[in-house]
């Protein structure tokens, strides 16, 4: 089975805010005060409104890679090369996502939507390579809009994957030097702020290479005119091959009533545009944490997302995703194994 774009549309539905209130009560009559279990209570009631069970299974988690050819505009601290090394570091299981992951319970599968180096045939790892890294969207569109539809289709895909595998909970993440560059880019088009007030270090860039960050954006974006009115216009003009991929991921997730774990700056970028194409994705969104990128908080803020955690963390690969997943497991746990007042015999608060 494939699934289209516009099909992947016309499928999602709202989760059904009465199942989030039945969950809701009866997390309400287990022996604690009603509430004093805070968020967990929000995962426990999303989760189990979303997919109708109790239990998570099995974990995987997306990490989508790609290079960029604004990288020639000397945006990032780190070389273009470093984004195939790490794919193979992910690979061979000595990444900080491997770690995570391996914490999490989940299984890490890399996505190469446009790595700039011909990878065999290897475990761990899907090739759907749409072409060996973007254009430099300072000259031009970083794709075409027929690219810009295959990376999110894609994505639409793997989601399939997920469910032909009872995936229970997806996690996106994502790999590729020089790729918070076209996430601001995104980040400044769809909420209408200005390339400054979105755009931060990346991997560690110093003051000089900030300002010259802004300028490459404001330059891209002047260049090409994206559409905000269309989130596939936007990807087209100003993304990159994995951060369409994530956001065919979280669309697909949607279509297909799978909770997707949302990683940092780049995977909620992938998000926006998935939630921009069709506002109850956000739904079946848990946004994993807080990224010290300060574009991050604004398409949280966009998405109507409050973040799980906000730990000062700046990876990406999918680590906040693989410790967030960890939280909605023990909500999980919580909801199946805290007794009622009645099957524990305890007594009830008084009522007032």
């Amino acid at each position: 089975m494939t699934l289209s774009l516009q099909e992947a549309l016309e499928r999602i539905r709202p989760v059904d805010p009465a199942k989030e209130a039945a969950v809701q009560a009866r997390l309400d009559i287990q022996t604690k005060p009603p509430g004093s279990l805070g968020r967990l209570e929000e995962f426990a009631r999303r989760y189990v409104a979303i997919t109708g069970r109790e239990s998570i299974g099995k974990k995987v988690i997306f990490t989508c890679a790609g290079d960029h050819g604004v990288t020639e505009e000397g945006i990032s601290a780190f070389p273009r090369e470093v984004t195939p090394q790490m794919v193979l570091n992910f690979l061979d299981g000595g990444a900080g996502i491997n770690a995570l992951a391996r914490h999490a319970g989940a299984e890490v599968v890399v996505v190469d939507l446009g790595v700039d180096y011909d990878f065999p045939p290897m475990d761990g790892l899907l090739r759907r390579k749409i072409r060996a890294g973007t254009n430099n969207f300072v000259r031009g569109p970083a794709m075409s809009r027929e690219e810009a539809v295959r990376a999110i289709e894609t994505g639409l895909e793997l989601a399939l994957i997920c469910r032909e595998r009872q995936i229970g909970l997806v996690g996106t993440g994502d790999m590729g030097i020089g790729n918070t560059t076209p996430s601001s880019a995104i980040a400044a088009v769809l909420t209408g702020l200005t390339a400054a007030q979105v755009t931060h270090r990346g991997t560690g860039i110093n003051d000089e290479m900030l300002a010259r960050k802004i300028r490459v954006i404001e330059k891209g974006i002047e260049q090409n005119a994206p559409d905000r009115r269309d989130p596939v216009d936007v990807l087209a003009k100003v993304g990159g091959f994995e951060i369409g991929g994530i956001a065919g991921i979280v669309l697909g997730c949607a279509a297909l009533s799978i909770p997707v774990v949302v990683d940092g700056f780049i995977s909620t970028a992938g998000a926006l545009i998935a939630s921009e194409l069709h506002p109850h994705v956000r739904d079946y969104i848990f946004a994993a944490h807080r990224s010290v990128e300060i574009g991050h908080g604004h398409i949280l803020e966009r998405l109507g997302q409050e973040p799980m955690l906000d730990l000062q963390m700046r990876l990406g690969e999918g680590t906040g995703a693989a410790l967030a997943m960890t939280l909605i497991e023990a909500a999980m746990r919580m909801l199946r194994e805290i007794r009622t007042f009645e099957e524990a015999g305890v007594s009830r608060e008084r009522q007032k």
